[in-house]
């Protein structure tokens, strides 16, 4: 059976995901085989009684025969295709996969393929913190960059997602239910329905007072989604926060559990009767989880729990500011009910996080906790925090595979990615991988305490901030990390680690793979110039601590320029379809940091040489005889701070 520019695929579905599908397949023939005038096969779709989402194929005659019982059997069949004939990868969009179109590609007589039933019934990813995605287009269209991040879940073998948070999770769950994916929501936003205070402003968000709003804001939800959802019940606050920061009467972990019970049960009742059979979860997050643990909460039998990871890929609680409990978060042996998880491949928290580079603990570690997660029987439902896709394509990539296949080998992965998507390159991307894991540094006692990019940027910003407000006072926030005394010491404690992070992450070697410097090599520079940056900035907070206010401006003039090339390494890589992708990089935001370090040049400046500021500029720029003789205060206009910052620099490279 030909495969070629010419193959017809016969269809009789026309319901709108299938077609997606058919459209996918057909791109990618045109993509991997040239124009010929020789006749292809045909691929011909046929339902017949199957489970659901299985398929199976075969060649009969100059026919691709392509069997399957549901939309979602079609799409996959077809996408399986795609990738195990025509060789197109699941990231090949984000990977920016290169094809060398072929005339045809000859199918055996006796081809054949079938699914495998993945090990976890309900796989997504939760389009989360999606700052870059939000303003980014491709070919002009902002809906063209989601339509991307769904066909790379379909063929990671997803089948759900939250797509996107507050308004862009209902902008584009339409397009996706219509590629075929189920949409599931926030775990703060019940049903996926509007926020109380974003229908009712006027009115407080108070079941209790407003019970008929609230409910009518649910059944708009029931009505508006349809069929194709994966319900998430529960009752969180406005927000991302506990409903008793709003309504403070529920002052008892008794009348809370006992409120989130009733709610959860009525949000139930109200999916069956509408929807019979839907599949309903809650989430075990945050406050919620703990109501569990002490027994407050009770749930429908049939509603999947779900337990979520630490946000660094630990199954334990969340650290929230300064408190972190470390509670076990997956279900003790013998639980009852279904249950799954939410984990992070991206997460974002003012602390140690990662949201522009990989999470950085270990493979293996995630290896270790997923492995867990499926003993513990937690198989029933995975969201994945994939954030803005990009920065996560490995770690995405390693979470499919196991969601697929169940238990797989950290080791072998690397060597099965490396190979698929840099080729030639393969070895020298391995050791990179291994080098990026290797060089990350830890701010606790925990195997999971390792720090991402949000650690080289806001306890830099903490310790700024605090010592701009004046004295030596310990910043309490950082007290998670550094409970220490005096900002002095939580400045000498920075600058250390940033000082280790720093060389950790230096040396390495350059490649000509586009890949490898798009990837893993930018997020090591990423990582590099921010430390350096880091452990500028803690010394000038030191050296001003000192009344050394002209050396701490000149550092905070050179921590300065750390991170604005950091952000310029991350800016440098937006070539091709990938213009202006990480314009919006407004999380970790390292020119924030650099706009900061301008301030505290400012603040510095004001107090080492004002009020008149012209002794610094003397000192620069005269001879020290001439700036010692003050005949005249000044015969040039006064220097902004980066003026004379760059005077200063360019005086000790002499």
């Amino acid at each position: 059976m030909r495969l070629n520019r010419n193959t017809l695929i016969c269809c009789t579905e026309k319901n709108r995901p299938v077609q997606y599908a058919i459209e996918m397949l057909q791109r990618d023939l045109n993509a991997v085989y040239i124009q010929t005038d020789i006749p292809g096969g045909k691929i011909l779709l046929r339902r017949e009684n199957m489970p659901t989402e299985s398929w199976s194929m075969a060649v009969q005659g100059d026919t691709l025969v392509v069997t399957a019982g549901d939309e979602r059997g079609f799409i996959y069949g077809l996408l399986a295709i795609s990738k195990q004939v025509l060789g197109v990868s699941d990231f090949w969009f984000w990977n920016d996969q290169s094809f060398k179109p072929q005339n045809e590609f000859i199918l055996p007589e006796n081809f054949s393929m079938c699914s495998k039933k993945p090990v976890v019934k309900w796989r997504g990813w939760f389009v989360n913190d999606e700052v870059l995605l939000h303003t980014w287009k491709v070919d002009g269209k902002a809906e063209k960059a989601w339509e991307m991040v769904f066909e790379a879940l379909l063929r990671c073998g997803g089948n759900m997602v939250i797509p996107g948070t507050g308004e862009n999770a209902k902008r584009y769950r339409g397009l996706a239910q219509s590629m075929g994916l189920a949409v599931t929501h926030h775990h703060a936003e019940p049903l996926g329905a509007k926020m109380f205070c974003e229908a009712y402003p006027d009115l407080e968000p108070s079941y209790a007072e407003h019970p008929a709003e609230f409910e009518a804001l649910w059944t708009s939800a029931l009505e508006e989604q349809g069929k194709h959802v994966v319900w998430n019940l529960g009752f969180r606050g406005q927000g991302d926060r506990p409903f008793w920061a709003d309504d403070p009467r529920y002052d008892t972990p008794k009348m809370r559990g006992e409120l989130i019970s009733n709610l959860i049960q009525r949000q139930y009742d109200m999916v069956q009767k509408r929807y019979p059979g839907a599949t309903c979860i809650t989430n075990l997050y945050g406050e919620v989880m703990e109501l569990y643990r002490d027994g407050y909460l009770r749930f429908p039998d049939e509603v999947v729990k779900i337990w979520a990871d630490n946000g660094y890929g630990a199954m334990v609680s969340r650290r929230q500011g300064n408190h972190d409990p470390r509670v076990p978060a997956l279900p003790a042996p013998g639980e009852s009910g279904a249950h799954g998880i939410y984990y992070h491949a991206s997460f974002y928290d003012l602390q140690a996080a990662n949201h522009i580079t990989m999470l950085p603990v270990p493979l293996a570690f995630i290896q270790r906790e997923l492995n867990r997660v499926q003993n513990s029987g937690a198989n029933d439902y995975w969201i994945i925090n994939c954030s803005n896709v990009k920065p996560h394509v490995f770690t995405l990539a390693y979470i499919a595979a196991v969601w697929q296949r169940g238990q797989v080998s950290a080791e072998e992965f690397l060597s099965d990615y490396t190979q698929e998507y840099y080729g030639e390159d393969a070895q020298q991307a391995a050791d990179c991988f291994k080098r990026y894991y290797a060089a990350a540094v830890s701010f606790g006692p925990y195997q999971d305490n390792v720090a991402g990019e949000q650690f080289a940027n806001y306890p830099a910003r903490l310790i700024i901030s605090r010592y701009m407000r004046g004295g030596d006072t310990a910043e309490q926030e950082l007290n998670w990390a550094a409970p220490f005394d005096t900002l002095h010491e939580q400045a000498v404690w920075y600058r250390n680690i940033c000082q280790k992070a720093t060389e950790n992450y230096s040396g390495t070697k350059p490649s000509s793979s586009v890949l490898l410097q798009d990837s893993v090599l930018l997020q090591m520079e990423i990582y590099r110039r921010c430390y350096s940056g880091g452990a500028l900035a803690a010394e000038a907070v030191l050296e001003g601590i000192q009344s050394d206010y002209r050396t701490a401006f000149y550092k905070a003039g050179e921590a300065r320029e750390e991170y604005l090339a950091a952000d310029n390494a991350l800016r440098a890589r937006e070539h091709g379809k990938w213009k202006d992708f990480y314009q919006n990089e407004c999380l970790t935001d390292m020119k924030h940091t650099a706009w900061l370090l301008r301030t505290l040049m400012g603040y510095l400046r004001n107090l080492g040489d004002g009020p008149y500021f012209y002794t610094w500029q003397r000192e620069i720029l005269y001879t020290p005889a001439q700036a010692r003789v003050v005949l005249i205060t000044n015969m040039e206009n006064h220097m902004d701070d980066l003026e004379l910052y760059r005077a200063m620099k360019q005086k000790r490279l002499k």
